[in-house]
């Protein structure tokens, strides 16, 4: 099904969030898939989503949950074939649902056949030159390059193996081992994922989501410089970071755009770029990927003076490049947002989950009942909101998964020795004869397989179990669970998306004054006011139509940790 060619019709939608593995399994072997995907089209449907965003599906080892490719134009069998792909872009272009697919350029798996053909050849080789590989220091080279690390282990370089067994070069990697970076100044790199672009566009993709989008560009000739800590938000706003948003990244983009508008409508694009907003909103500019993801409110204290100044600041930002801002408040590497905003202030959370959440005592309904009405604050502002799978249930972290069940590789690669740790909480174990500590539990509490039911053994996810066990807690935020609940959060989740799609208009907001500045007020074009209690007084609603709440009101009036919209007479 053609869909309308509206070039802007993602200024203002709502993007779902699939991690393919963890959504529906349609075969039982428990791990997620494309047909699994297909089959919850209706139910896609039901949330008024304009797109849904697909995490990795590519064929992968999976040492990095799919975000180390082996084959960007390929399905992996896991997960079904291009046929089913193609298959679920129809279905879901059927509903008038969008797709964007993951693409991930900083770094491929070490499996991928280039990088196989790298360590098959010398050093100087055109197959070694599509990666980063240099000599090491010492006497034999056993040293590596400099003390660069990476995301998932102490170091950032890795020493290859010969053909003939022998140690050779050190190759980069930001992230594990298994994931050797692309060297971005190779034009055969560049070619090859134009091509990529090109072949998800032509099978119906509408868009794309950019991993790591800041960090392809590095300056290898800074090889001597010191580089000890991985920080991409806090580095110089001047565009010549040796490793992360170095200004030539941005012809890279600008090639990509040509690309893009190739098609009608244009394909779109959203950078992920864990940097600060004056950098940030330059990947959107209309002539790069035309959408960066904004995560000020993801990671913002629950505190109304800080929401209003991170909305104000970043409609204005977005406004600069001629974008539309982007809302997330959950994706698949953070801790869901009702265990965040269910913790006392003071509890940090990577602690508290290496704890198996003993540390602190989660108030789950004052988490619910925040991350709700920040939802619904969300949603009602002008630009995009991305949403990920589960938040529409209300999903919570899943905090005490066991040790031997955890597949991220935060968990198995952040180990130091146990004189090293601050903290010591019963995560030890030897390796080689010296006690190591884990020091962060990974991101997999927050990809456990969706509850469908609220019975079976993996609760409607697939007949074969889940290759993360779920809680029995789930069956009760199940969709079956919550699906014609008034008041569940599914419901105020599809009351919300459905009144979102019908009101909104021009992408500006106009504060009201409310007397109390833990109470927020911002009012739409067609008289839609939205109206947000932190932790106020009870505050009155203006007359009108009350569209949907995220809890229960006060006759007239809405209490503290709770949001409502309101249809007044224009």
């Amino acid at each position: 099904m053609a869909l309308p060619a509206d070039k802007d019709w993602w200024r203002q939608a709502a993007i779902y969030q699939i991690y393919p593995r963890s959504f529906k399994d349609s075969n039982g072997d428990g791990l997620g898939d494309v047909n699994g995907i297909t089959s919850k089209a209706k139910y896609l449907k039901s949330l008024s989503l304009d797109a849904v965003w697909l995490s990795p599906f590519y064929p992968s080892p999976l040492a990095d949950g799919g975000y180390d490719v082996a084959d960007y134009r390929n399905v992996d069998p896991r997960l079904g074939t291009l046929e089913d792909f193609d298959a679920m872009v129809k279905a879901l272009h059927k509903e008038n649902i969008r797709v964007f697919v993951d693409i991930v350029p900083n770094h491929s798996s070490d499996q991928h056949a280039w990088f196989q053909e790298a360590l098959a050849s010398k050093p100087g080789s055109k197959a070694r030159e599509r990666y980063i590989f240099r000599d090491g220091k010492g006497k034999d080279g056993e040293l590596p390059p400099n003390d660069w690390v990476s995301h998932f282990a102490p170091s950032a370089w890795t020493r290859s193996t010969n053909p003939d067994g022998t140690p050779g070069q050190w190759y980069l990697h930001l992230f594990a081992p298994e994931q050797p970076d692309f060297n971005w100044d190779n034009r055969e790199v560049q070619l090859d994922f134009i091509k990529t672009l090109r072949f998800w566009s032509d099978r119906g993709v509408d868009g794309f989501r950019i991993d790591v989008a800041h960090a392809l560009k590095k300056d290898m000739s800074k090889l001597n410089k010191s580089y000890p800590k991985i920080d991409s938000f806090g580095i110089t706003l001047k565009g010549n970071d040796i490793l992360f948003d170095r200004d030539e990244v941005h012809e890279i983009y600008r090639e990509w755009r040509k690309v893009f508008n190739e098609y009608n409508p244009p394909r779109v694009a959203v950078a992920e770029a864990y940097i600060q907003a004056p950098r940030r909103v330059l990947y959107a500019r209309p002539d790069e990927l035309g959408q960066a993801f904004n995560f000020d409110l993801l990671g913002a204290p629950y505190d109304a003076r800080t929401y209003k100044r991170i909305v104000s600041e970043n409609i204005e930002l977005a406004k600069t490049e001629g974008s539309s801002s982007t809302w997330v408040l959950n994706n698949h590497d953070q801790v869901r947002q009702p265990t965040k905003l269910g913790l006392p202030k003071e509890t940090k959370l990577n602690e508290w989950l290496l704890s198996d959440g003993k540390d602190a005592v989660l108030d789950k309904k004052l988490g619910l009942a925040r991350a709700k009405a920040a939802a619904l604050f969300t949603m009602a502002l002008p630009g995009c909101v991305y949403i990920y799978q589960g938040e529409e249930l209300g999903l919570f972290e899943v905090e005490d998964l066991k040790h031997q069940d955890l597949q991220d590789p935060i968990w198995s690669r952040n180990i130091v020795t146990k004189r090293e740790s601050a903290f010591f909480k019963g995560y030890g174990k030897n390796v080689k004869g010296v006690a190591v500590v884990h020091v962060d539990k990974g991101r997999d509490g927050c990809r456990v397989p969706l509850p469908w039911t609220i019975t079976g053994k993996s609760f409607g996810f697939g007949s074969g179990g889940s290759h993360l066990p779920q809680p029995r807690w789930f069956k009760d935020f199940a969709v079956e669970a919550q699906s014609g609940q008034k008041d569940s959060t599914l419901e105020i989740y599809r009351q919300a998306l459905a009144s979102r799609k019908k009101y909104q208009s021009t992408e500006d907001l106009m504060w009201e004054k409310t007397g109390d500045p833990q109470v927020l007020h911002f009012k739409r074009a067609n008289g839609w006011h939205c109206i947000m209690n932190f932790d106020g007084d009870a505050y009155s609603l203006p007359k009108g139509e009350i569209l949907v709440s995220s809890g229960k009101l006060s006759g007239n009036k809405v209490p503290k940790n709770t949001c409502v919209w309101v249809k007044t007479i224009a």
